[in-house]
């Protein structure tokens, strides 16, 4: 094992990419730039709005906040790397390289799972209990809902990311991904990976049906709590401020149910290339616009940085 690994860890990989250099694939190419860009810009504006406001220092928008934080590093992960590959024409990586966009793309999939489940419950205990929301979402409560997701997704990133380097790996050593994904790579291996395989689809389910469970019973009691309230105003205030939640929920479980649920004789390369597109650059670019344009407080909070910015010239 130790002379194989040796090997893998001196040759790297070869990432065969997405686009080709046809005048379609370099608008394709350009067009996922620009999301790249936008998703970059959103996400970094929506932290600094949050950090610099004091109407947005509410456990809401701090959870908002690491989820921003989150898709930035996870759009940081796979895009620049891919962009260099297509414009210099080396579509190589090597195997720490390969190594660490494996770690982080599974620790940030599986912290900002829990994490959408988790705010799914913030937003049950704000509609359900407002009087008790100040206690039942205290500081310490939010620290440790930040702190375990994090914990949840880089300890199951470690794991899958040590076992999967230690296999052997031979022959063309081409991944057919535009980043190291996991699947992807395992198909490379000389040994046989079927056991694994089997336990990283049981730990995929866990991972994805554990938050998907908690945002199935919160968004039931909302709803029930919802149907009990006596004003019809109140309650449509309450689902408005579940609807951008909601949005970036079938997002992020729609694109990963479809990756990682699906049996392996559905599984067809091309289709796994381009619905990770979606899943690691539009997503991540979607996010920071639903919670932004279909929220009044965070345009309020950036025309008061707009307004200081046009006083101070």
């Amino acid at each position: 094992m130790e002379i194989w690994l040796n090997q893998s860890s001196a040759d790297g990989f070869i990432l065969l990419g997405i686009f080709s250099h046809s005048p379609a694939d370099l608008v394709l190419f350009s067009v996922v730039l620009v999301v790249f860009t936008v998703a970059l810009c959103g996400n970094v504006l929506l932290i600094f709005l949050i950090s610099v406001d004091p109407q947005l220092h509410t456990p809401m928008y701090f959870f908002l906040s690491q989820l921003s934080l989150m898709d930035l590093m996870l759009v940081c992960n796979t895009v620049p790397k891919m962009a260099v590959n297509f414009l210099s024409g080396r579509k190589s990586i090597s195997f720490v390289g390969c190594g660490l966009q494996i770690g982080f793309f599974v620790s940030l999939v599986g912290s900002e799972g829990l994490l959408l489940g988790l705010m799914a419950y913030d937003r049950y205990v704000a509609i359900s209990h407002p009087l008790h929301y100040p206690i039942l979402m205290s500081q310490r409560v939010c620290f440790q809902i930040i702190g375990g997701s994090w914990a949840f997704g880089v300890i199951d990133g470690l794991i899958q990311m040590v076992i999967v380097m230690a296999f052997p790996y031979c022959g063309l050593r081409e991944v057919n991904h535009f980043f190291c994904e996991m699947l992807s790579l395992l198909r490379l291996a000389c040994a046989d990976t079927s056991l694994f395989e089997n336990v990283i689809f049981a730990c995929c389910v866990f991972m994805l049906f554990l938050p998907f469970s908690i945002i199935v019973a919160s968004y039931s009691c909302i709803l029930r709590a919802v149907l009990l309230m006596r004003s019809a105003q109140a309650g449509k205030k309450a689902l408005a401020t579940c609807s951008s939640h909601l949005t970036a929920v079938s997002l992020f479980y729609g694109a990963a149910m479809f990756i990682y649920l699906r049996p392996s004789h559905y599984r067809a390369p091309s289709h796994d290339k381009v619905v990770s597109i979606f899943y690691t650059v539009l997503t991540p670019m979607l996010n920071p616009l639903i919670y932004s344009l279909r929220n009044r407080e965070v345009m309020g909070a950036l025309r008061k940085v707009l307004d200081h910015f046009r006083i101070g010239i």
